[in-house]
């Protein structure tokens, strides 16, 4: 009888394991279905970078190629993830049930993705689908150049650089901000606004803000601090002697000329239409200056420090040339009255604009457009021995020549390549040609600062510029 008692307790017992046993297994593949069929939702997102002050950090946007948390609930199951409808890469064993990490895809489509799927996260399931809204942008626009710095209000300016899509604000110096009238390029390669009344004569940089965020320019917009001459109210022209090269103030010209950007008061003509035509292999055939000793400007009270890097500061003009001027020919800019002609060393520069990748290019321009050339790319820069470094070596040259005035040559004669890129392997030479008919204008001669203020997603962590202030 006991064993019989025994033997139907530890039957009793088995069922009851047996019973518990199941009811686990049971409860845990309810719980696990419940986990699949659960419904989605994304609370925060965050992005992950090592190389941050704040590696984990929420964010309200993201770019192509960054990598993010996902946090929220119901993501067991995951099976994809799209972003502006694009598939984008997880893995699915370090998917919980409240987070996981994916990798925003180079190739993710941004202003060009389907209206549709546009700024969305959407993750995919068996049991169904969300959609979270969440802003992609593509790399961080830069701005490149900009047509011309010195405008006259209402007249055009167009911005160049890359990921300049749809842009819809841009801050100009003194904190003036247009949002209206702004057309920006397909391809992001440049947006084009007016000039608005208003902006800072102290100059400074555009900032621009659009679809991929926003950027700078260099902070050389608009700044009238650094004039040299514009042959009206600004520095004084100087001329002697009898040369057949020197350009007189009698010799300006005011007629308003160009298209879009127009002339602004007196301007130069270099050559002269009297000095033409041009033989070939001639130098200093034309030649306008600064007043120069004693009367030209302090070149320390320009508004740039002594210890701005040369590629950092540099020489800007606006030039016009309705009609195209290739193959010969090109403006030397001198820092000094201390040149023959000729010249590739020394404190100057010369400008051969027809000149593109090696290649012979025709140079044309509808209106009047600013040119800017950073004193690193004068030859004093480059020289062998004691070369600038620092604008104050560009102030100790300056001020320690004979005569300091500042101008321009123009010159025709042979051009080898070498000496226009730097490189000694560049053999090709441009021969001089006869010039019987160009037309070259410049005007508002002026030293600028060429630096670029830094822009960061996160200003609120990061040191940044105000923007154009």
């Amino acid at each position: 009888m006991k064993k019989l008692y025994y033997k139907l307790r530890i039957n009793a017992l088995g069922l009851l394991l047996i019973s518990f046993v199941l009811g686990m297994v049971l409860n845990s593949c309810k719980d696990d279905d419940d986990a699949l069929n659960a419904s989605m939702q994304i609370t925060a997102v965050y992005l992950e970078n090592a190389d941050s002050d704040v590696p984990d950090r929420q964010v309200e946007f993201a770019r192509l190629g960054q990598l993010l948390r996902i946090e929220g609930h119901g993501f067991t199951g995951l099976k994809k993830v799209y972003i502006n409808g694009y598939s984008c890469y997880f893995n699915p064993v370090l998917v919980s049930d409240n987070s996981f990490i994916v990798s925003v895809n180079k190739n993710v489509p941004t202003t060009e993705a389907d209206p549709s799927v546009r700024n969305t996260i959407q993750l995919v399931k068996d049991s169904g689908s969300y959609i979270y809204n969440f802003t992609i942008r593509a790399a961080a626009p830069t701005i490149t150049g900009i047509s011309n710095c010195m405008p006259n209000p209402g007249e055009p300016i167009i911005i160049y650089g890359v990921g300049l899509e749809e842009v819809t604000k841009v801050t100009f110096p003194g904190g003036v901000v247009v949002t209206d009238g702004i057309i920006s390029d397909e391809e992001g390669e440049y947006c084009q606004l007016n000039m608005p009344t208003g902006v800072s004569d102290e100059g400074g940089s555009l900032f621009v803000e659009g679809a991929n965020g926003g950027a700078y320019s260099a902070n050389y917009f608009n700044y009238k601090q650094g004039l040299l001459l514009n042959f009206d109210d600004a520095g004084s022209q100087g001329s002697w002697g009898s040369s057949s090269s020197m350009i007189t103030a009698e010799d300006l010209e005011s007629a308003v000329i160009g298209e879009g950007n127009t002339s602004q008061g007196n301007y130069c003509r270099i050559p002269l239409a009297k000095q033409l035509p041009i033989s070939a292999g001639k130098n200093r055939i034309a030649e306008v200056w600064t007043a120069g000793n004693g009367v030209d400007p302090d070149w320390s009270t320009l508004g740039i420090s002594a210890e701005t890097p040369v590629s950092e500061c540099g020489v800007q003009f606006e030039i016009y040339v309705p009609n195209e001027w290739s193959g010969s020919g090109f403006l030397k800019i001198c820092c000094q009255n201390g040149f023959n002609g000729g010249e590739w060393e020394r404190d100057c520069y010369n400008y051969v604009p027809w000149i593109v990748d090696g290649e012979e290019v025709p140079f044309v321009t509808t209106g009047w457009q600013t040119v800017t050339i950073p004193f690193s790319e004068f030859y004093k820069s480059k020289a062998s021995s004691d070369a600038w470094t620092t604008f104050a070596d560009v102030q100790a040259t300056h001020a320690a020549a004979s005569y300091c005035n500042f101008g321009f040559y123009f010159e025709n004669s042979d051009v080898k390549l070498s000496n226009v890129t730097g490189n000694a392997n560049d053999e090709t030479e441009f021969a001089s040609q006869a010039i019987s008919n160009l037309e070259i204008y410049i005007d508002n001669w002026r030293i600028v600062p060429i630096q670029t203020p830094a822009y960061s997603d996160f200003p609120e962590d990061d040191s940044e510029t105000t923007p154009a202030e």
